[in-house]
């Protein structure tokens, strides 16, 4: 079970980074996607989703993806070799920075929201108890590096966060 894990935390840190493009490639098409037309794919047909909206993460030049993470589903730490521009479509994202998660360090990021994940910064992040849809947009190539071992903790889950009093 705990490679299966293992397994799946990697593929899940590399849906993170890269996937096929699914729009057209040249500046002089236009590209029109309403939400149900968005092809997300995830890589164990389970968890996180992702789909590459333009560019190629894997190639030089300007690309746009989306990520949508079920209720309860978060990367772990993990940091990216180029800059990376976030803005929340859908729900409330949690964030964190660290190699370690502390879910009680969680930064709830609403939907509107912008986050940048700089260079080489260390991060985890995923949903709560709804579902998020991110748009992510950078320059390739990028690569996605996990931190430190197995994942931590022992659950794969976030734990329902706490409603501010």
């Amino acid at each position: 079970m705990t490679g299966f894990k293992n397994l799946r935390n990697a593929l899940l840190i590399a849906a993170c980074g890269l996937a096929a493009p699914a729009a057209a490639q040249s500046a002089h098409d236009f590209v029109y996607l309403a939400p149900t037309q968005v092809p997300f794919k995830s890589p164990l047909g389970a968890g996180p989703e992702q789909a590459v909206l333009f560019g190629d993460p894997s190639r030089p030049g300007v690309y746009v993806l989306r990520v949508r993470f079920p209720p309860g589903f978060h990367s772990n730490p993990h940091f990216h070799s180029q800059d990376r521009h976030a803005t929340v479509i859908k729900g409330v994202w949690w964030n964190g920075t660290g190699d370690k998660l502390d879910f009680k360090q969680a930064r709830p990021v609403e939907a509107g929201s912008y986050v940048l994940h700089p260079a080489g910064g260390v991060h985890w992040d995923g949903a709560g108890d709804e579902e998020v849809v991110v748009q992510i947009i950078g320059v390739g190539p990028v690569e996605t590096t996990a931190v430190g071992g197995p994942s931590d903790p022992a659950s794969d889950h976030w734990p329902k966060p706490k409603q501010a009093e």
